[in-house]
């Protein structure tokens, strides 16, 4: 990978950005990439409560009340920017410290949703945190902007907990798909995992060209220079998966999202996804 697509660090006011902003340096320093760090400042206010003055308030009452709103709206706007760039320029330092080599800062008034997908032909990998500002009060473990971006954009995510631990063993959950098969083929072309053990682990029912999958996703990534283990289990893919993630300590895990296999139901709250989810070690999901 020579192109000039960056590493996109999603971050917000919560405590994911640190941790979000130290897996996408570590990612743009491997690719030798550039990175961004953005920040969507959401539209939606806090309604105030304001008593109901129906047919008893006066044209010229109403026109100042509909200032004063106004006015209010576009200070707490300008509050929010003037936070966001203190918060994106200490990420920025934080960033530049720990050895990236360019760091840009972008700042936008909208939503996550509809942000993203216009930015993605510039992006080689995004990085979000498992959770953000809006999940903070809750006990998701995995945000909604996060669940809707895997399924939205079709570049890889990756996925991070809170607190960098650099990634030194890589679990590749493979089940044979065509987007696992096309991730082992962008995992041997790209810098970001070079250099690291993989792990291929196949898990479900038997399949007839399992075998063959996943020798042949051994000997891609040998020929590419890795390190690669293999491993068919069988049993529940999520299960699986999480036990290997715990008692094997690997520190990334590799999966591909929304293909159709086991895997499919990963993000639509299933039991496996919650298995997948208290493994709590950054996801690169594959798109």
């Amino acid at each position: 990978m020579n192109d000039d697509k960056k590493v996109l660090a999603c971050v917000d006011q919560s405590k994911y950005a640190e941790s979000v902003a130290d897996y996408a340096t570590w990612a743009a320093q491997r690719m030798q990439a550039p990175m961004e760090l953005l920040h969507v400042i959401d539209r939606h206010p806090q309604l105030e409560a304001v008593k109901d003055h129906s047919g008893a308030i006066g044209l010229d009452a109403q026109e100042n009340l509909l200032k004063q709103l106004s006015d209010k709206d576009e200070m707490r706007n300008r509050a929010a920017r003037e936070t966001g760039r203190v918060f994106l320029n200490g990420l920025r330092e934080r960033s530049m410290a720990a050895g990236a080599r360019a760091v840009d800062v972008r700042q936008r008034h909208g939503e996550l949703e509809t942000t993203l997908p216009e930015l993605q032909g510039d992006v080689r990998l995004f990085v979000l945190g498992r959770r953000g500002a809006s999940a903070q009060g809750t006990q998701r473990d995995l945000g909604r902007n996060l669940e809707w971006v895997v399924r939205s954009v079709n570049k890889p995510v990756l996925a991070v907990p809170d607190g960098f631990r650099e990634p030194g063993r890589v679990l590749y959950a493979f089940d044979g798909s065509s987007v696992t098969r096309q991730g082992i083929q962008m995992i041997a072309g790209s810098p970001l995992l070079k250099g690291l053990p993989i792990h291929l682990l196949m898990a479900g029912k038997p399949q007839a060209q399992g075998p063959k999958q996943i020798a042949q996703a051994r000997h891609t990534l040998e020929a590419a220079g890795f390190q690669v283990s293999m491993e068919i289990a069988l049993g529940n893919p999520g299960a699986v998966v999480a036990e290997a993630v715990t008692a094997q300590q690997f520190d990334l895990l590799v999966m591909g999202a929304y293909s159709h296999s086991p895997w499919r139901s990963m993000f639509v709250g299933s039991k496996t996804t919650d298995l997948l989810r208290s493994a709590r070690v950054p996801t690169l999901l594959l798109r």
